[in-house]
């Protein structure tokens, strides 16, 4: 495995590079040999065109399964990892199990194994089977990252059914509307202008569009590209505007609230599974502030953590923020005094994943008659600008 590594020398230079080694300990050691004094050493991602350097979900949705099924029936984990990496097609993550059996050799617990590769295995993850080390428990912690998994991997197809349709469709109104604005209209202008009679607003709009996308197609062509381009830069430099997006697709219309369910879910699983596990409540809020891909989220749970900090209970830490409903808070409550916050949390992670499916549901029904009702009016626009001066002259031809 390949590792770039960031090392001092004995004279105190700094010095980068890459190098091959088995694990951290391995890389270690053969910079000792060059004398060198490991800083810092990184695996090298290997990446392609087509998104070959990640691993796939299900992957690791099989790796956790046949991993509890082999330490549940007393198989020591060096052997189910052995016999894991024998059986896995995917290389790059037989490669990653095989530095998994080497860091372990080696002396490091798999948690400790599993932190060396943060792009394959999650803090979260890592929190967990940490979690289950140390009580003994790692076939149940990795029974609930199974059915963890599971449930990402069914959310993310909820959530590309959902974006499915429109994307379709709205690929074909845009083609649809390009061919007629750049082909058709300009050869039924010259006709329509021969009329010699003054051409109504909605027909001198729709060629006024039609000279834009003809004259100036390469502006509307590299436009999106440079918005895209520009966003992704000041998303990554500027944390304000990061934010300020975030907020932004929460209010989007119908699609807002389901994306807001779908990252209160995401939290909500995580968060009982964490606390499930035995950690702490503080260290789990914490650790899913990482999860839930929002900053405007984050900062509500970094809110959150602060409250509880400072001696609130969890339900009122929750609700002073105003991002979860009521019955969420109830529930909350009563977990915490019957001392079934455990089981509470589940329950809030069911009452989410049930939302969001309903919710997707919902928003399927209603955005296909949606789109079929904006395609109809974009081209009924189109037609009945051309074809209304056309039927204007006929009808004056008439005896």
């Amino acid at each position: 495995m390949l590792f770039d590594y960031k090392a001092v020398s004995a004279d105190g230079r700094r010095v980068l590079g890459r190098i091959d080694a088995i694990n951290l300990i391995d890389l270690e050691m053969r910079l000792k040999r060059m004398e060198l004094d490991l800083i810092t050493g990184q695996p090298v991602l290997y990446r392609s065109l087509f998104g070959g350097g990640r691993i796939p979900r299900r992957e690791l949705i099989n790796f956790c399964f046949h991993l509890e099924q082999l330490t549940g029936s007393g198989v020591p984990i060096l052997d189910g990892l052995s016999d894991l990496r024998d059986s896995l097609e995917h290389p790059r993550f037989r490669e990653i199990v095989a530095g998994l059996i080497e860091s372990i050799e080696g002396g490091q617990t798999l948690s400790q194994a599993m932190d060396t590769h943060p792009h394959v295995f999650s803090k979260v993850f890592v929190s967990l089977i940490r979690a289950g080390e140390a009580s003994g428990d790692l076939p149940q912690v990795l029974e609930n990252l199974t059915q963890s998994l599971k449930w990402e991997d069914e959310l993310a197809s909820h959530s590309k059914k959902l974006l499915l349709y429109p994307a379709f469709v709205g690929t074909i109104v845009l083609a649809a509307t390009l061919f007629l604005m750049v082909y058709m209209v300009p050869q039924l202008k010259v006709f329509v202008r021969n009329m010699g009679q003054t051409l109504p607003p909605q027909t001198q709009a729709l060629f006024f569009v039609s000279d834009l996308l003809t004259q100036y197609w390469f502006v509307f062509a590299a436009l999106p590209v440079v918005a895209v381009v520009g966003l992704q830069i000041a998303l990554r430099t500027n944390p304000l505007a990061r934010a300020r997006v975030d907020g932004l697709k929460l209010h989007i219309p119908v699609l807002g609230e389901i994306l807001k369910k779908i990252i209160l879910s995401r939290f909500a699983n995580t968060f009982a599974m964490l606390y499930a596990s035995g950690i702490p409540v503080l260290d789990s809020i914490r650790s899913t502030q990482d999860v839930v891909g929002n900053r405007v989220v984050q900062i509500a749970l970094e809110r959150v953590e602060q409250s509880i900090r400072e001696g609130k209970n969890v339900a009122i830490a929750f609700h002073d923020v105003g991002l979860f409903p009521p019955l969420v808070v109830r529930m909350l409550r009563v977990g915490e005094n019957t001392g079934g916050l455990d089981k509470a949390l589940r329950n809030v992670s069911y009452f989410y994943n049930r939302d969001v499916k309903e919710s997707v549901e919902r928003a399927q029904a209603m955005i296909e008659p949606l789109l079929t009702l904006i395609m109809g009016a974009l081209l009924g626009w189109i037609m009945l600008s051309v074809i209304g001066p056309i039927y204007d002259v006929i009808a004056r031809l008439k005896p």
